[in-house]
């Protein structure tokens, strides 16, 4: 442990502590309990994370100690040349907000530091002064840090580092991208042992293990939590009188009109919606209902151009922007101090999710923040019901480091080879330094290190692996064409395979993904940035397009937009549905009633602790319905391996739909579903092998690969002044997983690339808990005589990719009524012939 092994700084720096004290004053501020404790924390050789709800001050609070630090050198007489702060956050987007926050008290103060960030957007003629000399206090991302590591002269020149600040850690933590940060520090504190890591981060359940990645595996953290409560104060919208929720979708556009009732651009609003399509539409319908709105409204997402973001940023700042519909790309970061609402379209999916979204209203330290919530269907009242209880009663979802990603620590090799070199002994021990890393063992060191140098055991007959020569007990890269690739692809974040979109006059309106440009015809309108468009040629990888009249819906739909419920939210949904009582009299429980009331006639509404299982037989065949309510991935890993159990009881063909509640197993022909549920069906016993079984776990693999190979530098995403397409990529990938497969099974990064199917399509820990939890719980075994509302829209889910011309949500309604007017008929026979009973087994 590396406890003790600094030195005791705090009474050298008392004048630089009465100088930050000084400037807080000249601002008309005191700091908070918390920023003196971390300034002191800093000061006297520690390292932690810092957690505090948005607005309180956090920037200041791991920023004070070092500024502490460079006003007491200055009182002394001279600063310490040189980088001395890296202040790194997860978006390029804010490092101009931070870079002007770290400034202004070091200009106020007189102190000769320069502080600048290194981004992909600085100017080539900052970079240029950095490449000679590096400012003292320098705002970066993790992609930039690891660029400077890169640097032949990286260990001399961040030799001199006493301080990184990692901004907004909870959303890098759980991430690559957290990974090849803890890496990254790791070498630097190789070059810097007295190096002091400070993390902000929102409130974490497991702040230790948080605050553990931060600080590196051989540090005991100091954790601070700031005492300064921003309750979340949560409302519902509802429909007007006479209008109901649909039973199922997701864009919730239903809604748009008390939206745009709610809305008012005298009070500046942020409206979220979870996907860029949805943003899209949803920009497209208050424009429509309110037009007069179009000078002070504003879409903002990822995949629009960067300029026009920053032109809505700084529009929401000084008040020209007074409405934007955005995604996750506003979550983080900036802060909008006149934002004084938030709209949530559709369940954000995560209980801290929506924490982080109402957190940027009211921006200011111990004052409720405020999100009002806009249900797309009827079970998303209830997901809204279960979040305010979840809130209430303090639960949040924690953020698990990725253990030890092999892809990520083989990009780390070649970095740190142009980086000045390496020895092999020393390298293991600075691997194992990173928390996630800790475990390495060394023969999978040894295994990352042999593809670097030679491509391991399959691919040394190709020239282009062999990038890390060693020479002396010490690894480089001395080919040149190796370093300018490798700078040129460092990172974790990998392409979906975008293709820019360009007005014919050349400006750049974003990037779409390259699979909706080709089914395009020249000549045909879509709707990106919220502008109708038309394609006028796609050449050299650039879709050129000119602005369009008319109406239409056609938008494009990202891949990986659709979250799943998180495991948090999943509990308190159970318990939600369970507590409603049919004598509340609030308006959300009025809200639900008709289809509690529905649900409870056709089926049942089961208990916190148990899961409902229907069984119902239509015109399409004979159904399964479970409902766990454990999100998407799960819910599909648990139909996909039932299908295949029930398969082995009897032979049969069956399709799987899944959605957030539940999921849908369907046999055309006659099954005994109801004689199936023995003591194997829901067994944790061979899960592992039966999800792989009872996926293409090869094929999704194969598809995964693509960015292991990414990560690791098999395959080059960007070469100087050109990309490759999806298409090329996956071609290349799929080529090396092919030889990878068949002359070398074991390799770790084929063992990555299964694990990590496992991980994010059937979120593999959760499915295997949720098992057990089945398992053991008591079923609520019922047969319907037709699908409950529960099962309803499973049946959409199943049917969506082969409706009519008839748009979804009409196609939806027009299912529903016509399950309405069977309704009455179906209780009827479901009271006289249906049997109901419940099942409980312990495991």
């Amino acid at each position: 442990m590396r406890v003790g092994s600094k030195p005791v700084l705090g009474g050298e720096h008392d004048a630089g502590l009465e100088i930050v004290e000084g400037w807080f004053a000249s601002k008309g501020w005191t700091p908070w309990e918390f920023q003196r404790r971390a300034w002191g924390a800093f000061l006297s050789g520690r390292s932690g994370l810092i957690q505090v709800s948005t607005g309180a001050g956090k920037t200041y609070g791991a920023f004070g100690g070092p500024l502490a630090m460079l006003c007491a050198e200055h009182a002394r007489g001279a600063v310490r040349r040189g980088l001395r702060v890296l202040y790194v956050s997860p978006l390029r987007a804010v490092s101009r907000d931070v870079e002007l926050a770290l400034a202004a008290p070091v200009i106020e103060l007189g102190l000769p530091v320069r502080v600048e960030s290194r981004t992909g957007d600085t100017p080539d003629g900052v970079r240029r002064r950095q490449q000679r000399s590096l400012p003292e206090v320098l705002v970066t991302t993790p992609e930039s840090l690891t660029l400077l590591l890169t640097r032949p002269d990286a260990p001399v020149v961040l030799a001199g580092c006493d301080a990184v600040i990692l901004d907004e850690w909870h959303e890098l933590v759980a991430s690559k991208r957290g990974s090849q940060t803890e890496l990254a520090l790791a070498r630097l504190r190789a070059f810097s042992p007295n190096l002091r890591t400070w993390a902000v981060s929102a409130t974490l359940p497991n702040a230790a293990v948080a605050a553990r990645a931060a600080v590196g595996a051989r540090e005991t953290p100091v954790i601070i939590d700031g005492d300064m409560p921003r309750p979340v104060e949560l409302d519902v919208l509802l429909p007007g009188k006479g209008r109901t929720l649909p039973w199922a979708g997701h864009l919730g556009l239903v809604m748009a009109e008390e939206v745009a009732a709610a809305l008012d651009p005298a009070s500046p609003s942020l409206v979220f919606t979870n996907t860029r399509s949805q943003a899209e539409r949803w920009y497209g319908a208050l424009r429509m209902l309110r037009p007069e709105w179009e000078p002070v409204m504003a879409l903002h997402h990822g995949s629009i151009a960067r300029e026009e973001r920053a032109r809505v940023e700084q529009g929401l700042k000084d008040g020209s922007v007074r409405i934007v519909v955005a995604t996750s790309s506003l979550d983080l970061g900036v802060d909008f101090a006149p934002l004084e609402r938030v709209l949530q379209v559709g369940s954000p999916k995560g209980i801290a999710r929506l924490v982080q979204r109402a957190g940027r209203s009211s921006h200011r330290p111990r004052t409720p923040c405020r999100v009002t919530c806009v249900p797309t269907h009827m079970m998303e009242v209830v997901e809204f019901m279960a979040t305010r209880e979840a809130l209430a009663k303090g639960e949040i979802e924690p953020r698990e480091p990725a253990p030890k990603p092999i892809d990520v620590l083989v990009q780390h090799l070649v970095t740190c080879a142009l980086g000045g070199g390496f020895t092999r002994r020393a390298m293991l021990e600075e691997v194992r330094g990173a928390f996630s890393f800790e475990g390495l063992a060394e023969e999978e060191f040894d295994w990352a290190l042999s593809m670097v140098t030679h491509g391991g055991e399959s691919l040394r007959a190709y020239e282009n692996y062999h990038k890390v020569v060693e020479r002396d007990g010490v690894y480089t890269v001395p080919d040149r064409r190796v370093a300018a690739l490798h700078r040129l692809n460092v990172g974790t974040i990998t392409s979906d395979g975008t293709i820019e979109v360009k007005y014919t006059s050349g400006r750049s309106l974003g990037r779409i993904e390259e699979d909706f440009i080709a089914r395009l015809r020249e000549g045909q309108r879509f709707v990106f940035a919220g502008k109708v468009l038309t394609l006028a040629r796609f050449r050299d990888l650039v879709a050129y397009v000119r602005p369009a009249t008319g109406r239409t819906t056609f938008t494009p739909i990202w891949s990986g937009t659709r979250l799943p419920i998180s495991e948090s939210l999943s509990q308190a949904i159970r318990r939600s549905l369970a507590e409603r009582s049919e004598e509340a009299e609030d308006a959300l429980s009025r809200a639900i009633r008709p289809f509690i009331e529905v649900q409870h006639r056709v089926s049942a509404v089961p208990r916190a602790d148990e899961t409902l299982v229907e069984i119902a037989r239509t015109r399409e065949g004979h159904h399964l319905f479970v409902f766990p309510f454990e999100g998407r991935l799960v819910n599909a890993g648990l139909g996909a391996v039932l299908a295949l159990r029930l398969s082995r009881l009897a032979p049969a063909t069956f399709s799987v739909a899944a959605n957030d509640y539940g999921v849908e197993v369907l046999s055309a022909e006659p099954f005994d579903f109801g004689g199936a549920f023995g003591p194997g069906l829901f067994t944790s016993e061979g899960l592992a092998n039966d999800a792989a079984e009872s996926a293409n776990t090869n094929f999704l693999a194969k598809l995964q690969f693509r960015e292991i190979a990414r990560v690791a530098g098999l395959v080059v995403q960007a070469y100087p002044g050109r990309g490759r397409t999806a298409r090329q990529l996956q071609a290349g990938s799929s080529l090396i997983f092919d030889v990878l497969s068949e002359f070398e099974p074991g390799n770790l990064l084929l063992r990555q690339a299964t694990s990590e199917v496992m991980t994010r399509h059937y979120e593999a820990g959760r499915l295997a808990r949720t098992f057990h939890r089945i398992r053991c719980g008591p079923l609520r075994i019922v047969e319907a005589a037709k699908p409950s509302p529960l099962s309803f829209p499973l049946l959409i889910e199943r049917l969506a990719g082969r409706l009519s011309s008839r748009s979804l949500l009409e196609r939806i309604e027009a299912m529903k009524q016509e399950w309405m007017r069977g309704c009455e008929e179906a209780s009827t026979h479901a009271s006289g012939g249906r049997r109901a009973r419940r099942a409980s087994r312990s495991s």
